[in-house]
């Protein structure tokens, strides 16, 4: 047996599966999971997008609200997970049908590649800035090759490692955001901050500021069945996730925010979206923070990916090392893009379009048509109640291009005032609503048990 055999196989046995599991994660432990999820680098600088452009205390309350708006969608989806033991794409099989199931599992990997690009380049900028402070060499594509390199090889072989020291980076930040926030506001008053003159010809207004938070926990929303499959209890999750992803992002957007106003006050030029703008003025060991905790959150966010392809399908196990390497290799090419980070607005926008109408139709599949409770047969590889026409539910297809096209459309022909995602969510929940209040009619009611207790016979 070759030497690649023997990994191949080690590999598939240790990574994650699809299938139900019991969970026993605590309401803490799921808190603190969420906590240190979102107290990442990409969140932060999230926030340096919206001043000077809109009032700095109207910022602040637009990413409290934003925020507590998305975090709705986000538990009430993660609950599913709890109470099915299932992660996030294979409960689509629920709405979408065996197979149409892959629609939403094809748009997940492609946000997640994005996801992991945008990393990959913050990484590399953050080490070329401590690199060049050294030495003068300065090379941020290089640098970023060599971080995602780094990133698909503990993807691969240590993803269980990383994951058990990512909480340690969130201390990290969280300290770091105390010195950031202290010296901000101990330099400036907050009625400095709030009295920073806006742009003269503002990009972002405060409904496409609202729409960036709330596209933001529903990039996060892909993942919280994930998560919250292993809370011991639907409480346990819902609350440790909403105060867990509530609290991190909020204490990172404001800090982002906070960060680019201190710098605008201080005379420099405010460069959103950019750590050096902010790594300046705070020194290079906060370049090194944003470095391990970039490098960290991509390699879960490279491991999410794989595993989602690997298990887009029951009964029907994609290899894992293959499909790592292979998806290596892109995010590798990828890295290369730097001009992604020019159109991350324009990318979580997208991310609201495609994944927001996605969410709505799960919602209403699981607790309206579903009456909460989904049988074993999202188990089996074909057949049963899941399989609709020819393992696709047409009607949830639908539903999604409708609602995506409406995001489109309210986000850049028409744009509304308070932004496209959550109207685009109400649409489609409407919309799939309607389409379903026949086949809820003729779905029978079953007590709700969890899957993994159920008959998981193919």
């Amino acid at each position: 047996m070759s030497l690649y055999t023997r990994l191949e196989g080690r590999l598939d046995t240790n990574s994650d599966d699809a299938g139900p599991v019991r969970g026993t994660y605590s309401l803490g432990r799921v808190l603190m999971i969420w906590l240190a999820a979102n107290l990442v680098v990409t969140t932060l600088l999230t926030g340096t997008l919206f001043v000077p452009d809109v009032p700095f205390g109207l910022v602040i309350a637009l990413i409290v609200g934003g925020t507590i708006v998305g975090a709705a969608v986000l538990v009430t989806v993660g609950a599913i997970g709890t109470r099915t033991g299932l992660p996030t794409m294979a409960i689509t099989r629920g709405p979408f049908g065996t197979r149409g199931s892959l629609l939403p599992v094809a748009a997940n990997v492609v946000i997640l590649m994005g996801w992991s690009w945008v990393q990959a380049m913050l990484a590399g900028i953050a080490l070329n800035y401590i690199v060049a402070s050294m030495t003068g060499f300065s090379n941020p594509v290089i640098f970023a090759v060599l971080c995602q390199t780094i990133v698909v090889i503990l993807a691969i072989f240590g993803h269980a490692g990383v994951a058990r020291v990512e909480p340690w980076f969130a201390a990290v930040i969280l300290a770091i955001a105390a010195y950031i926030f202290v010296v901000a506001f101990t330099t400036f008053s907050p009625a400095d901050f709030a009295a920073i003159p806006a742009t003269l010809e503002p990009f972002y207004s405060p409904g496409l500021a609202f729409d960036v938070v709330v596209a933001t926990a529903i990039s996060w929303t892909v993942l919280s069945a994930d998560f919250n499959r292993f809370a011991s209890t639907t409480r346990a999750g819902v609350v440790g996730s909403g105060i867990g992803y509530t609290l991190s992002t909020v204490i990172s957007m404001s800090l982002g925010a906070s960060a680019i106003g201190y710098v605008v006050l201080a005379g420099g030029d405010a460069m959103a979206f950019d750590p050096v703008t902010i790594i300046e003025p705070f020194g290079a060991l906060f370049a090194v923070a944003i470095f391990l905790s970039v490098m960290a959150t991509n390699t879960m966010v490279v491991y999410g990916m794989v595993t989602s392809v690997v298990n887009a399908l029951p009964g029907r196990r994609v290899k894992f090392l293959p499909t790592a390497i292979v998806l290596g290799l892109i995010s590798i090419i990828g890295s290369t893009f730097f001009g992604l980070l020019a159109q991350f607005t324009t990318f979580l926008v997208t991310i609201g379009a495609l994944f927001a109408p996605i969410f709505a139709i799960m919602i209403v599949d699981y607790y309206i048509v579903a009456r909460g409770s989904y049988s074993a047969d999202i188990l089996k590889t074909q057949g049963g109640r899941y399989w609709y026409t020819g393992g696709i539910n047409w009607l949830a297809v639908a539903s999604w291009v409708v609602g995506a096209a409406s995001a489109y459309v309210w986000a850049y022909v028409w744009p509304l005032p308070f932004g496209a995602t959550v109207p685009a969510f109400l649409l489609t929940f409407a919309v799939y609503l309607a389409f379903s209040l026949a086949r809820r009619s003729k779905t029978p009611f079953e007590p709700s048990r969890h899957l993994a207790d159920a008959d998981t016979s193919r």
